[in-house]
């Protein structure tokens, strides 16, 4: 839901000439707010979209936006667009996903526990690591980019073997009803059996393992490493298509420019989390709103005892989704009525506000994007 080139949202009111909402907002560009005009060149600056996920999405991390340039510049089939991609997912279901760098002591526990990953890494850089870790903190960096850049870049053969005899061992283990937990080996399996083979399998070695409840969020700024295991998600990130992969894809991966361009600095899940604020303003609304300016999310959960909600106006372009419930909607603009349910999607001009008339008695859940700068 956006105006990427690669997805322009189709608008669906039959009254409106222009067929997407590209098309529309070129036209009608005061729509974004003057801020948001000005700041992003007349453009959408976000993304909004809906994941379902079943089988895990890449290991990944998106480029700053110089990084993103060059990138563009050099390999514009792989890499979109020129802009960064600062993404934050907000549960729906329970979620399961990994991002950052585990704390550098859960990676020595796993290097010391784990023969077939420690023999992939090598001694000489699980040491490092496990030296820094021990005596030199500020060193645990660049010590961990010399253990994933190893792996990483390890000849297939050699980590296809590894990972074999891995996969075999704690296969064993679970039959023979050993605790499988140190291992991480009931994630390892899940992996293996949809990627049998990848390299990214180890990465949960490297990288927290955060679970989601719904209503909980993480964030991901420029160069943090993540993958997307299992649930619904809402998700929403600046308006680029810029990804670049290593592990449990069978797209394009481009192992060189991850290694260069990680963040190496190990913390614990919790700092991913990005909690919400409620709204002094409105009970009902609570706001994700992260360290980057091209996008905020507003959940907006209405009770079952409320007939009448007013979406307020606020000075940017947003897009509205319905999780649960319907509603009969008035644009204060257009004065027009919009029957609104599950999955309805609404594009609101800033400035303006929208007044709904929930049916059935049962509430509403919302997710609104905008910019507020």
């Amino acid at each position: 839901m956006g105006t990427h080139p690669k997805g322009d949202a189709v608008i669906r009111d039959n009254r409106i000439p222009q067929k997407t909402l590209g098309q529309w907002i070129a036209v009608n560009p005061g729509c974004l707010g003057s801020k948001v005009k000005e700041t992003f060149q007349g453009q959408l600056p976000f993304l909004f979209k809906v994941l379902s996920v079943n089988t895990a999405l890449s290991i990944q991390a998106h480029p700053t936006k110089e990084l993103a340039e060059k990138l563009h510049a050099q390999s514009p089939e792989h890499y979109p667009d020129a802009n960064h991609k600062p993404e934050m997912a907000i549960a729906l279901t329970p979620f399961e996903g990994m991002c950052g760098f585990r704390p550098g002591e859960e990676i020595v526990g796993f290097l010391q526990n784990v023969p077939e990953f420690r023999t992939l890494i090598g001694n000489v850089a699980a040491e490092q690591l496990e030296r820094s870790v021990r005596d030199d903190p500020r060193g645990v960096a660049a010590a961990l980019r010399v253990c994933f850049t190893r792996m990483m870049k390890s000849e297939k053969k050699v980590f296809v073997d590894q990972l074999n005899m891995l996969v075999k061992r704690i296969s064993q283990e679970a039959a023979a009803g050993e605790n499988i937990s140190t291992s991480c080996g009931e994630l390892l399996l899940r992996l293996h059996s949809q990627y049998p083979g990848d390299i990214g399998c180890f990465a949960i070695y490297f990288l927290n393992v955060v679970k989601l409840q719904p209503g909980e969020c993480m964030f991901l700024g420029a160069n943090e490493p993540h993958a997307y295991l299992y649930g619904d998600c809402i998700e929403c990130m600046a308006c680029s298509d810029n990804t670049v992969r290593a592990g449990l894809t069978p797209k394009f991966i481009d192992v060189l420019t991850l290694c260069e361009m990680l963040n190496y600095t190990p913390a614990p899940s919790s700092t991913k989390l990005l909690a919400p604020v409620q709204s002094r303003l409105d009970p009902y609304v609570y706001l994700y709103d992260p360290p980057v300016p091209d996008f905020s999310v507003m959940k907006i959960v209405i009770p079952a005892s409320i007939k009448l909600y007013l979406i307020s106006a606020v000075d940017s372009a947003s897009i509205v989704l319905v999780v649960q419930g319907a509603a009969v909607g008035t644009s204060t603009a257009a004065a027009s009525e919009m029957a609104l349910s599950r999955g309805s999607v609404l594009f609101i001009s800033a400035n303006e506000s929208v007044s709904l008339h929930l049916s059935n008695g049962e509430g509403m859940l919302l997710f609104r994007a905008c910019c507020l700068l």
